[in-house]
């Protein structure tokens, strides 16, 4: 590998574990010690990871979302369990939105044979997959086009919304925690995510352990803004019960095990 290319294997690889020593990382890339934290060292200076000692963790401030190629294994059992989960919500005839992302994708696998369903979505790689179903009523936001995480963000896409109403709306982040509600390192998809939270009756944040406790710059909403969670059973307990006291839904769900 390129320098470039091992240390965007690294920062895959840590964003699966959280924490990684520097010789698991060397036999993991067959290098020198002395590379891993030279990379590491980079990482670090792009704000992506902090060191620990004898290894490596991600940093809680995210300053950047994986492309969506890149985080689309990584905790694919848990999204696997959410989705199906999500998708168990959902009733016939209702309207609902489907967030970009991974984890939503898999909400999106979970209703597509569903029948008399609107499906709106900021996703490129939802409404792709769901045009596969053409008993579903299946609508694109539009709008300003990021390419890395193959969706539409920004004011366009914010103002489609904001003529719909929804009964649910599935939400995805890279962020969240009880302190600084959910966030995201990207300006543009603040309006799309609070445009969400106006138009739908039950909102519903889809999302794996390990992106609690980061957060990005821009501040969406405190979670209470949300009616649901959803997410896995490595949350635990002692994080999800102070949110139920808070009024909300919390479900805690088995990663599937895979055949």
């Amino acid at each position: 590998m390129i320098p470039a290319e091992r240390r965007g294997y690294i920062y895959r690889y840590v964003h699966e574990r959280n924490v990684v020593s520097i010789n698991e990382l060397a036999a993991e890339l067959n290098v020198s010690h002395m590379t891993v934290r030279r990379d590491i060292q980079q990482l670090e200076a792009e704000g992506k990871v902090v060191p620990v000692s004898g290894g490596v963790r991600l940093n809680d401030a995210v300053k950047q979302e994986l492309a969506y190629s890149e985080k689309a294994g990584i905790h694919h059992q848990r999204k696997m369990a959410i989705g199906q989960a999500a998708a168990d919500l959902v009733e016939d005839g209702q309207v609902i939105y489907l967030d970009a992302g991974t984890t939503t994708f898999e909400v999106a696998r979970g209703i597509a044979t569903r029948a008399n369903l609107t499906v709106v979505t900021n996703d490129f790689t939802i409404a792709h997959y769901l045009m596969q179903y053409p008993q579903l009523t299946l609508f694109h936001t539009g709008g300003l086009v990021d390419a890395r995480n193959r969706s539409c963000v920004g004011q366009a896409a914010a103002t489609l919304l904001e003529g719909l109403n929804l009964d649910l709306a599935f939400i995805s982040s890279s962020s969240w925690d009880a302190e600084r509600g959910l966030s995201t390192p990207s300006e543009n998809k603040v309006m799309v995510k609070q445009a969400l939270l106006r138009v739908a009756r039950r909102r519903i944040l889809v999302s794996d352990s390990s992106k609690y406790g980061k957060y990005g710059m821009f501040r969406i909403c405190p979670l209470t803004a949300l009616t649901d969670i959803i997410s896995d059973t490595d949350l635990g307990e002692e994080t999800a019960e102070p949110l139920r006291g808070q009024g909300l839904q919390v479900s805690l769900v088995s990663r599937k095990i895979p055949a």
